[in-house]
């Protein structure tokens, strides 16, 4: 068993080249599609206070 790159055949720097290949492509595809899908999370939302409000409780509660 030889374990030195140069001197291996061609059929072990393709097998090398190929594996190296795949691997890269996998790396990009898993970075391209674990970006968030939230539009908005890099933009601020700026509210400004026009008139005063009252707010009173029902009792129920809400669930958004």
């Amino acid at each position: 068993m030889n374990h030195s790159l140069h001197s291996a055949d061609r059929a072990t720097h393709l097998k090398i080249v190929v594996v190296a290949l795949v691997a890269g492509i996998s790396v990009a595809v898993i970075g391209i599609t674990a970006r968030t899908t939230a539009p908005d999370s890099q933009t601020a939302q700026v509210i400004k206070a026009t008139k005063q409000i009252t707010l009173t409780d029902s009792g129920r509660s809400t669930v958004r």
